[in-house]
């Protein structure tokens, strides 16, 4: 069995990504529903928290329903992450994870996220202040490197693991790879070859679908996979990525009643934790990819856009039942699945 400090996660985890902007406490929930192992916050700011910024506390929000989750933290000065651990470990999660990960210019050009790859002994330094801060292990999500000329990651794993992480993961990509480039796992695997390493090595990229999960965890032998773009408007991913590992079968995707119900049950959620008005226009951004592949959904798409009311917006997804009843998406059919590009945000 895979462990984090003395949390007992399974024997091999599946676990969710800190996405800005995605990853809430609603999209979190519908995740969990199928089987999601470990699940993260949207990745908070050091600053934000420990300035008390209402945006920056309201991520710290989970239900006990989600556990075990771990609250994701990033910035770039040192005693500001330690003040920040300690902040979100008021909150008690089961764990603490530091972003190392973001390539976002805003925040890598300050040296937080990926940005502090280029300077190892403050990435060190930082996470052993964190480490020696608080009482919940402390995990680390990061990438292979800075840029070509830097792929650092089997030195960074082992001297993280060294000042007393509990698991890393690895996104498989330097700061400076687009998502749409294919991410790279041999140096993920080197990192697990490492005869030094002692703590879980989970993999990030690309893990789709069943097929891919199970090439990447046999192929590069990691203790757990974390999955990313895959999940989005996609939640039953981890039920299906589990029944392949587990018998090589394909589940059947679900149809239109079960992504409407699915749908509506993450948007009963949003509107529980942000009230209906802003549910309702933050939502909009996942309804194209539920319905994703579904022939001349487009009409339906624009009234949904347009709906400011729970009640208008229930009509709409009953009419979207009766029109699609017994249709499956072209991707599905073609087996051509398309994900989102979301390399604008911290999402992978």
């Amino acid at each position: 069995m895979i462990k984090i400090g003395n949390l007992t996660i399974g024997e091999f985890p599946i676990l969710l990504a800190p996405m800005e902007d995605v990853s809430d406490p609603p999209f979190r929930y519908v995740c969990k529903m199928f089987g999601a192992d470990i699940m993260y916050t949207e990745f908070i700011s050091s600053e934000g928290l420990i300035r008390d910024a209402s945006k920056s506390v309201k991520k710290l929000d989970f239900s006990e329903f989600e556990r075990p989750i771990g609250i994701q933290i990033f910035g770039h000065d040192i005693d500001s992450m330690v003040q920040a651990a300690l902040y979100a470990e008021r909150a008690q999660p089961d764990i603490i994870d530091i972003n190392y990960g973001c390539p976002v210019k805003k925040v890598a050009s300050k040296g937080a996220g990926s940005g502090i790859m280029n300077n190892i002994p403050k990435m060190v330094a930082m996470t052993e202040a964190v480490v020696k801060a608080v009482k919940l292990p402390v995990t680390v999500k990061t990438r292979l490197g800075y840029d070509e000329d830097r792929k650092d990651i089997v030195e960074i794993a082992e001297r993280l693991q060294d000042v007393g992480i509990q698991a890393i993961t690895i996104h498989g990509r330097l700061r400076t790879t687009r998502s749409s480039v294919p991410a790279d796992w041999t140096l993920i695997g080197k990192v697990k070859e490492n005869q030094r390493m002692r703590i879980p090595v989970f993999g990030n990229g690309d893990v789709l679908d069943g097929p891919s999960a199970k090439r990447f965890k046999e192929n590069y032998g990691v203790d757990g996979l974390m999955i990313a773009r895959g999940s989005y408007g996609n939640p039953w991913i981890f039920k299906e990525v589990k029944q392949f590992l587990k018998d090589g079968t394909n589940s059947a995707p679900p149809d239109i009643h079960e992504r409407i119900e699915i749908s509506r049950i993450h948007l009963e959620k949003s509107i529980e934790w942000k009230g209906e008005r802003q549910a309702l226009m933050e939502m909009r951004k996942h309804w194209g990819y539920y319905f994703k592949g579904f022939p001349n959904f487009k009409p339906f798409r624009i009234r949904i856009m347009q709906a400011v009311e729970y009640e208008d917006l229930n009509q709409i997804l009953l009419e979207v039942a009766a029109y699609f009843d017994g249709v499956q998406p072209v991707s599905q059919m073609d087996g051509s699945i398309e994900y989102p590009d979301l390399s604008s945000g911290c999402h992978l």
